[in-house]
């Protein structure tokens, strides 16, 4: 798998093999994109809490995503549960964050807490995600 650059991103987003909404140029930076927080959140010490990017995601058959923190926020004692971002993917992620400091740790609607670096696949899957949480839209609780 390659990482895509900023220009391969920019590239994708004008081919539509990827979407993120609503798009924000000043996001993108040299292995990724830096998605948002939809909704304000405080998170008191030793408490996790469901959060949701303020970005709809979408990820054509050929790209995979993974997910880090932003090196700010695990400085800062956050420590997040995050997934592989399937091929095929579309919709609002979800994601836990955890507050290992003694503070409580806020953040306000638009800030950016976690970063998108995108994969190119060798070849298409033949089995894009078409699972229980496709189309989700804002914080959604485990399906399981």
């Amino acid at each position: 798998m390659t990482v895509l650059s900023d220009l391969d991103i920019q590239r994708h987003i004008k081919d539509g093999s990827l979407r993120l909404d609503p798009f924000e140029a000043e996001c993108v930076n040299g292995a990724g994109y830096d998605l948002r927080i939809e909704s304000d959140v405080r998170i008191p010490p030793g408490n996790n809490r469901l959060v949701a990017t303020l970005e709809r995601v979408e990820l054509g058959d050929g790209l995979v995503g993974t997910l880090h923190i932003r090196s700010s926020l695990a400085r800062a004692g956050i420590i997040a549960s995050l997934a592989l971002v399937d091929p095929g993917f579309r919709g609002q992620l979800t994601i836990l964050l955890w507050n290992s400091a003694s503070a409580d740790f806020i953040m306000t609607h638009g800030e950016r807490f976690v970063q998108l670096v995108i994969h190119a696949l060798s070849m298409k899957t033949r089995r894009p995600y078409q699972g229980r949480y496709q189309d989700s839209k804002g914080i959604v609780e485990s399906r399981q």
